[in-house]
């Protein structure tokens, strides 16, 4: 078992359950990395264009082209659809990439965007944001969207649990390694965190939350 395997479970089936409600037609997938999602939207989209910044640590040979989220090189009213996962915190001004997604979308087209709440500092130093359901509504409704939904993902103990989970493989080396301690462990701490977090969701500790809005 990956050592994020939790919340990429709990993450990829809300995805999949918004895309079932909202993503249809030409969708644009903004800062795209590996191009993980092409393969599971296929069956909601006839095209899936997937674009990033050149400076992605992630693998070139998957984006469609390269350009920044505040400078979508497309005209506007473009995309039936868009998706933006755990992007937003690595760019400096949020809203205006928001507001460019907002343009480059035909009138009342969805975007899908997840957005963390608590988590560590990643792929610094570009990790610049973390944004409460509040804050991710004043956005979206300022840059011109309706917000349909926003979800929180989870509660405190998937948050705690994938966390514990990163801490402790910083010591994933040596013997411990070897015997596969941190490994297991690992593997059953995001297994109890899931268990908990279906019997006690309290959600302002989620990890993340994801927002489907509207164009009008």
């Amino acid at each position: 078992m990956k050592k994020n395997w939790l919340i990429y479970k709990i993450h990829n089936e809300q995805l999949k359950q918004y895309a079932e409600r909202h993503i249809k037609g030409l969708l644009i997938d903004i800062g795209c990395g590996d191009d993980q999602y092409k393969e599971m939207l296929a069956p909601y989209v006839r095209r899936h264009v997937g674009f990033d910044h050149l400076g992605t640590n992630h693998d070139k040979s998957k984006a469609d082209f390269f350009a920044s989220a505040y400078h979508i090189p497309v005209a506007d009213n473009t995309f039936d659809s868009a998706i933006c996962t755990a992007v937003l915190e690595h760019l400096e001004e949020p809203e205006e990439a928001v507001r460019e997604c907002h343009r480059a979308l035909k009138s009342g087209a969805v975007a899908i965007y997840s957005i963390p709440f608590i988590w560590h500092v990643h792929e610094d130093p570009r990790d610049f944001y973390r944004f409460t359901k509040y804050g991710i509504k004043y956005i979206f409704e300022k840059a011109g969207f309706e917000v349909i939904e926003v979800k929180a993902l989870s509660g405190f103990w998937v948050t705690f649990g994938q966390l514990l989970v990163y801490n402790i493989y910083r010591h994933n080396r040596g013997a411990l390694k070897t015997l596969r301690v941190v490994e297991l462990a690992g593997a059953a701490i995001q297994r109890i965190a899931y268990v908990l977090d279906k019997v006690d969701r309290a959600e302002r500790w989620t990890w993340m939350y994801m927002v489907a809005a509207r164009k009008k």
